[in-house]
């Protein structure tokens, strides 16, 4: 599989494995909220049209509404917005040297770090609650030797499946790491 994803200080001969994303059902959840919440102001004025009904009659009230029902839909646009850049611009990258963490934290901040392969310790996966048994998303932690204790890649889509990639992975690295070890000790001999 081909990804045409820039990495962030790509080593010789680096390729990318996986590429993991939050699973759809999170972003769909948010969107379900937001349109939820864009259709309060319809409900309000449906059902407190007789109740307020100087509001909406009056040549001041009226315009105030209307504008404060504007303001509150523009919020509803730019929380779904920025909703969606966190799901699309939260990325894990295994690549066979490295896995790499980008997150995206509002809409003008992202923060990634890199972790080398053979650094790992341990991998584990976690599902947690009924809709993350029964549409198989979870959470993956990978434990490192660095400076960042642990890498999550949360609410993953087959957690179980993606940690038995990079428990692989790790596992072709470091065996690879041990060959360069004993190809160097004979070339010093």
């Amino acid at each position: 599989m081909r990804f045409n994803l820039p990495l962030p200080h790509p080593e010789k001969n680096e390729k990318i494995i996986i590429l993991i994303r939050r699973h759809w059902f999170i972003i769909l959840v948010k969107i379900l909220f937001w349109a939820l919440a864009a259709l309060m102001p319809l409900l309000f004025f449906f059902l407190a049209q007789d109740l307020f009904a100087a509001i909406f009659t009056n040549e001041t009230m009226y315009p105030i509404f209307v504008l404060f029902v504007s303001i509150y839909y523009l919020y509803m646009w730019l929380f779904t917005f920025t909703s969606f850049v966190d799901y699309y611009l939260d990325v894990w990258i295994v690549t066979n040297k490295k896995i790499i963490n980008i997150e995206q934290k509002g809409l003008f901040r992202r923060e990634v770090s890199e972790q080398k392969l053979f650094r790992i310790q341990d991998v584990t996966s976690e599902l947690k609650g009924f809709f993350s048994t029964v549409i198989n998303y979870g959470t993956v932690y990978v434990q490192t030797a660095g400076t960042e204790q642990r890498f999550v890649f949360k609410q993953v889509a087959r957690p179980q499946r993606v940690a038995g990639i990079i428990v692989k992975i790790v596992e072709q690295e470091k065996n690879y790491q041990k060959l360069l070890e004993k190809s160097d000790q004979i070339k010093t001999k």
